[in-house]
């Protein structure tokens, strides 16, 4: 059975190793999922899954594995016991819930209908009120109502009354081609974090030490090395205002992300495109406006810089001079927008809106004054970002 789920898994594009499997293999021999289906779950995603940019696509999978007819009866009857199952579900019922199963016979009697339907079951079904299939009044299946069933192959609740569910997604805005959520900005974001030594050399080097002991015939010679301190250097400029008030939250996310990554990090506000001014404050854009020639002046060419915006605008205001929309602008937006990029080397833009929705002519036009250096404000998005940085 751990075979087909390897196979399975590697047909759903998950990245998994013979070696992997041999230690799954090995782990539920040993009797480390302890009859549970979701100790087998988590323990599966362990052994299987070393990156967190596929935890929903496991989750998918392993979801649509327990769904196929087969690989459930497999899975039932072969190697994981009904004790697993029985053990499990009865762990997270109330008393009130418990009560309701009798409805059916008590809990051993919907399992035991469960399996049998399984077995007996050739073909997807739809309706009625017996086979495992969607819609209807059968306890087992979709998009159907009873009291008390088990929900398979259905994306969301819709009566919070079953009682077991198999396709809980836990890690859905984890997928790398999701819109980011805050508990993994973190996450995208640490792959630019580059430490390097610098300093004295006060810090103890285990490695250098074994190797320089081996080579004097075990005779101790301690090593020291500098210390590793992150030295990346980050400018962020974020479009506020207009459009950009839908992405809020998302911005403000990936504000606080950064803020916690990198200690050298200075960041200012602009509306549609960086003009002749940014500002330090968006709340009191008129006091606490700054040049955008003195902040070119100010900071080095070593800064990674990280525009954040949608792109969204009239072209008027990257094209024509007085095309913006707050206030007289002596240049056109693309001409500030170049001497930004020429200026720093390593630049990229940030958009929140997915890929499939760059349809404004705004966003052409941008995207080909930074040189197509435009990524949706997603994990890929941002690795992408990063590796053009690094």
């Amino acid at each position: 059975m751990l075979v087909h789920f390897f196979f399975h898994l590697k047909n759903n594009g998950l990245p998994v190793s013979i070696r992997e499997l041999l230690d799954l293999i090995n782990a539920v021999d040993n009797e480390m999922a302890e009859h549970s289906i979701d100790k087998f779950y988590q323990l599966a995603r362990l052994i299987m899954i070393k990156d967190e940019r596929y935890y929903d696509k496991f989750d998918l999978a392993f979801s649509s594995y327990l769904n196929d007819e087969t690989r459930m009866d497999q899975l039932l009857n072969k190697s994981i016991p009904k004790e697993w199952l029985t053990k499990m579900i009865e762990k997270h019922l109330s008393e009130e819930e418990k009560a309701n199963i009798k409805s059916l016979g008590g809990f051993d009697e919907l399992m035991k209908t469960f399996e049998q339907r399984l077995k007996e079951q050739k073909k997807r079904h739809q309706g009625g009120n017996k086979w495992v299939g969607t819609g209807g009044t059968s306890p087992f299946g979709a998009y159907g109502y009873n009291p008390e069933g088990i929900r398979i192959g259905q994306d969301s609740s819709r009566h919070q009354r079953a009682v077991k569910v198999w396709d809980k997604r836990e890690f859905k805005n984890l997928d790398e081609d999701s819109m980011l959520a805050k508990r993994n900005m973190s996450i995208a974001l640490r792959r630019l974090k580059q430490n390097k030594k610098q300093g004295a050399l006060t810090e103890f080097d285990l490695e250098n030490t074994i190797k320089q002991t081996a080579k004097n015939a075990g005779f101790l010679d301690l090593k020291y090395q500098s210390e590793k301190k992150n030295d990346i250097k980050v400018l962020i400029l974020y479009d506020i205002g207009g459009s950009m008030d839908y992405h809020v939250e998302l911005t403000q996310s990936l504000f606080f992300a950064a803020k916690s990554c990198f200690k050298n990090m200075d960041y200012y506000y602009f509306h549609n495109c960086p003009y002749e001014k940014l500002w330090l404050d968006n709340q009191r854009r008129a006091k606490s406006s700054v040049s955008t020639m003195s902040l070119l002046r100010k900071y080095n060419k070593d800064y990674k810089v990280i525009i954040v915006g949608d792109a969204s605008m009239s072209p008027y205001e990257l094209m024509f001079a007085g095309g913006s929309v707050e206030h007289m602008n002596e240049e056109a937006g693309q001409v500030w927008l170049k001497r930004i990029v020429d200026y720093f080397p390593e630049l990229v833009w940030l958009n929140p809106l997915k890929k499939s929705q760059w349809h404004a002519q705004s966003i052409d036009i941008v995207n080909d004054v930074i040189d197509n250096r435009m990524f949706p404000l997603s994990i890929s998005g941002i690795g992408e970002a990063i590796n053009k940085l690094l």
